[in-house]
């Protein structure tokens, strides 16, 4: 874990993400919490992560997404050098 970052602040945002129930509850906090732009970036480092996975192009998921290369190359080490959260989500997830 990236100790630059583990907090008292950032264990109450975690704590308060963990306590949302459903989808809709996650677009009420999220849209209070980030900007618009905040929360298309980080949908689109997700779905860079699925395509990824699926072993697609950087080429074709720089059309798909609309990620540069240097996204798409950022989320790449995160997959293969990072904690492994992309990880869990997936496997929890079925994606």
């Amino acid at each position: 874990m990236n100790k630059d970052i583990k907090s008292e602040a950032m264990d109450h945002l975690f704590e308060g993400i963990l306590s949302l129930k459903n989808i809709d509850e996650c677009y009420k906090f999220f849209e209070d919490v980030c900007t618009v732009n905040e929360l298309l970036a980080i949908s689109q480092r997700y779905e860079v992560a699925k395509m990824l996975r699926d072993n697609h192009t950087y080429l074709d998921i720089s059309q798909k997404t609309g990620a540069s290369t240097a996204t798409i190359s950022r989320v790449s080490r995160s997959l293969n050098y990072g904690e492994g959260g992309y990880d869990l989500v997936f496997e929890r997830t079925k994606m």
